[in-house]
């Protein structure tokens, strides 16, 4: 059991969950009095003790039932992962519901007739048989399961399953007592909808405990390993990794904006005050007993965020206007611009409890973005935010730009990127694309960077956040004088 969780806990810092010594120890203890017959509590131990925030529940689960799924004895050589013997054919493959060894086309009624009587303990014992004669698993793929899973739904014809559930349902007549022939049938769609899911669970969990009796628990976590919400790639995430890590922002900025909070109260002392130090030294013979101070001055930058909303940046810039105006209680004042190949400023659609995604339907709608053909030109806008809001920038304002530098090949004139980093005391660049990326194609991330104070590269929501916890403290190292630059042309 002890190396069992051992690699369990080397899973789980694998998959981005900080699982530290002290609580692996506290596991430990926790597992000590449970049950180790009982799944679920041997869960909720190890989830109190080595889990402590609610978006790594989602690897802790993955993790664990690679980890501590129920034993299956391995099939036997000639059915389901047997190597040469896997049937391979193409038509049985891509058969009608009723192919397949033992008849999927029965095996659905029978599935449907156990999910509709709730009796889980047959529809397991079904699941095992549809795994064995439709998935075709084949030994030593180094897959996670989802193809097996496919076929294994695909030859069950789950829309014919879904039709003999909601045959079943409407004979028994789930909700007898509701008058609203509507709503009933929609509490009918919907319970049908929650077996058909469950049944997908089971599928998954068995097509699981057979690749680990085939592969090892090791080899198939790191198939199934998937980086957090807040380290995954904004660019390339699905439809359903966008809205989860949308759900983040708020709790990432609150806390991000405590944690600033806590730092400042720490940071009350400015520099060392040579003349108060000599004079209260005078009290004491000369000797500077007493140090003096001065009074720790702070600053709230104004922020000018431009963002490039053309279609391959819409997504990032969704989430860079997201977070910065979630922090904007950090700053004096957050002014936001978006741009194509022309700017428009977008300041008054950001509004509390803002959706991005009516946002940018309305930025296209209301604000002048597009001014020539609706292709990224950051020359044609930079020249048109100088000329329009120029004359706005201040010695306390911070310019940030989101965008990848592409500037599909069109000649790019500096200067009017060269005035605002002169009028400006900073300017921040942020770039989704990797590093290798840069100044490759039509990109002039280099020309750009020449005139930014620091280029980051932000890829995702932690990056993200670490550049707003920069900023935020910009102004308190930043010495009075010239705009500092960085060291080379393309920071950190």
């Amino acid at each position: 059991m002890l190396g069992l969780l051992t690699d369990f806990v080397e899973e789980l810092r694998a998959a981005g969950i900080p699982a530290s010594t002290v609580e692996t120890i506290d596991a430990l203890e926790a597992v000590a009095v449970v049950d180790l017959a009982d799944r679920a509590a041997l869960k909720a131990a190890l989830g109190a003790t080595l889990v402590k925030s609610a978006r790594h529940l989602d690897a802790f689960d993955t993790a664990f039932e690679v980890f501590f799924g129920l034993d299956r004895p391995p099939p036997p050589s000639g059915s389901d992962i047997g190597g040469e013997s896997v049937c391979t054919d193409s038509s049985s493959d891509s058969s009608s519901p009723q192919g397949g060894s033992g008849g999927s086309g029965s095996l659905s009624e029978l599935l449907a007739a156990a999910m509709g009587s709730h009796d889980w303990d047959t529809v397991r014992g079904l699941v095992e048989r549809a795994v064995e004669e439709l998935a075709q698993m084949t030994s030593g793929r180094p897959v996670g399961g989802a193809y097996y899973l496919y076929r294994t739904l695909r030859r069950l014809d789950v829309d014919s399953l879904r039709r003999m559930l909601l045959e079943l349902a409407e004979e028994q007549r789930t909700h007898p007592g509701l008058a609203d022939e509507t709503l009933e049938r929609r509490l009918r769609y919907e319970e049908v909808d929650a077996l058909i899911e469950r049944l997908r669970e089971e599928l998954l969990a068995e097509i699981r405990r057979r690749l680990v009796a085939d592969r090892g628990s090791q080899a198939v976590a790191a198939t199934l390993r998937a980086p957090p919400l807040e380290e995954l790639d904004l660019m390339h995430a699905s439809d359903d990794q966008l809205r989860r890590i949308e759900e983040l922002i708020g709790p990432l900025t609150r806390k991000l904006a405590a944690r600033l909070a806590r730092r400042d109260l720490h940071r009350r002392r400015g520099r060392l005050d040579f003349r108060r130090t000599v004079r209260a030294s005078l009290a004491t013979g000369g000797v500077p007993l007493v140090l003096r101070f001065r009074s720790m001055r702070r600053f709230r930058p104004e922020i000018f965020l431009l963002c490039d909303v053309s279609g391959s940046m819409a997504t990032f810039a969704r989430f860079t206007l997201q977070f910065t105006y979630a922090m904007s209680a950090r700053f004096a004042g957050l002014r936001a611009f978006a741009f194509v190949d022309g700017v428009d400023e977008i300041t008054r659609l950001l509004t509390p409890g803002l959706r991005f995604g009516e946002a940018a339907q309305r930025i296209f709608s209301e604000a002048e973005v597009v001014e020539l053909d609706g292709h990224s030109d950051y020359g044609n806008a930079f020249s048109r935010f100088s000329v329009s809001y120029g004359g706005e920038l201040t010695a306390r304002s911070t310019v940030i730009i989101a965008g990848d530098a592409r500037n599909n090949y069109r000649d790019f004139g500096e200067e009017a990127l060269a005035e605002m980093a002169g009028a400006a005391e900073a300017v921040f660049w942020l770039n989704p694309e990797p590093r290798a990326y840069w100044d490759t194609g039509d990109s002039l991330q280099s020309r750009m960077s020449a005139h930014c104070t620091e280029v980051f590269e932000v890829r995702n929501l932690l990056q993200l956040e670490q550049f707003v916890e920069n900023l935020a403290d910009f102004r308190r190292k930043s010495p009075p004088g010239p705009v500092r630059r960085a060291a080379s042309p393309i920071g950190r």
